[in-house]
């Protein structure tokens, strides 16, 4: 067996020592209040787009927005919860970033670190509270049976996290008639309590910004928010704290969760902003999966928009079909993965924070 680096002999630092970047405070974008350019074209694209939506939702179809985790850094947490709770966007989702941006706002009104001088110091992502907070809500989440993206809505709305008691998770590890993953999901908490010292009861662990957090706001209004994290991207993988299984479990949860959402997408409509990774790879497998058991019942989605917003130069009109291999725009992957899905898509080069407050301008006015 090959040998592996030891997370317990690293040091971990306080998240109030680390110089942040970002002011939640002084970065969240209001509707009232942002002032962004846009083109006269992109205006009617998103004036569309938010007919599109409406739609959608009178049909009772999926309207699914998927984004990077600068949208968040760009102070859009609270505007995209806005969306949710108003009933515009039925799921959201985006990557594990997303989610240590949103979290480290609703915990201390700040986030994003300088990356390159804190690798030089061997600092980078080294933060005690963001490691270890988050890593304990996904193991709780996960013996819960919660997802990914609702573990830490969980944790930022109620403020802390109920921590069972040595007792209990032995009773379920125990138990012939508890599911298999619940006793193995028992096991891995205990297993990460004990490493941490951390006594039952309930935790708390106060989020002054919490009306800031999408996740929070998604959790309170009972619509979907799901993470979609890849091994080792993020920063809460250099802490001793983190569980791959409770990594595996809470996102395999919001995975099936958002192809669910993709079942509702025939006379929906697909947002992907600023995702240029995640969002495509994801749609394609779940679209296919949905269509493998559409077909069974001689039904398909083929009545979906996607629209694709990133600030990549527009160069091609992808309703024409895919450009040809000599055309740079042949490289742009996930406007190549969307084309390929056999629904109407376009792409619309803009910031997300202008897309995002027109779109919901538009909708606000439509309503």
């Amino acid at each position: 067996m090959s040998k592996q680096f030891d997370r317990s002999n690293m040091s971990y630092y306080p998240l109030k020592e680390r110089p942040s970047k970002v002011d939640i405070v002084k970065s969240c974008v209001t509707e009232e209040q942002f002032q962004g350019s846009l083109s006269p074209e992109v205006r009617q694209r998103i004036a569309m787009i938010a007919e599109e939506i409406l739609k959608a939702r009178k049909k009772g179809a999926s309207v699914m927005c998927a984004f990077g985790a600068h949208t968040i850094k760009n102070g859009m947490g609270r505007l995209l919860g806005d969306f949710a709770r108003k009933g515009w966007f039925t799921h959201l989702a985006t990557n594990g970033a997303g989610v240590i941006h949103d979290w480290e706002f609703a915990f201390q009104g700040k986030s994003s670190e300088d990356v390159r001088a804190n690798v030089q110091k061997g600092m980078f992502g080294t933060w005690e509270e963001t490691g270890c907070y988050i890593n304990l809500a996904l193991a709780v989440g996960a013996y819960e049976g919660l997802g990914y993206g609702a573990s830490i809505g969980s944790l930022i709305s109620g403020n802390g996290l109920a921590i069972p008691s040595k007792e209990e998770l032995l009773s379920v590890i125990s138990s012939n008639s508890e599911p298999l993953a619940k006793r193995a999901a028992a096991a891995d908490l205990l297993d990460l309590l004990e490493q941490l010292e951390i006594e039952p009861g309930f935790l708390t662990i106060p989020h002054p910004f919490a009306s800031y957090s999408v996740q929070a706001i998604a959790f309170d209004a009972g619509v979907p928010f799901t993470s979609h994290p890849m091994f080792g991207h993020d920063i809460i993988y250099t802490h001793k704290a983190n569980k791959g299984a409770a990594i595996g479990r809470t996102a395999e949860r919001d995975f099936l969760t958002y192809v669910q959402s993709v079942y509702g997408l025939e006379g929906g409509v697909y947002l992907s902003v600023g995702s240029a990774v995640m969002s495509p790879m994801i749609f394609e497998k779940s679209l296919s999966m949905v269509r493998n058991v559409l077909r069974k019942q001689q039904r398909d989605i083929r009545d979906c928009g996607i629209h694709v917003v990133d600030l990549q130069e527009e160069t091609w009109d992808w309703s024409q079909g895919e450009p040809p291999a000599d055309n740079p725009a042949y490289y742009l992957r996930f406007m190549k993965t969307f084309n390929r899905m056999g629904c109407r898509v376009d792409y619309t080069s803009a910031d997300n924070r202008a897309f995002l407050v027109e779109l919901y301008r538009e909708l606000k006015k439509r309503s």
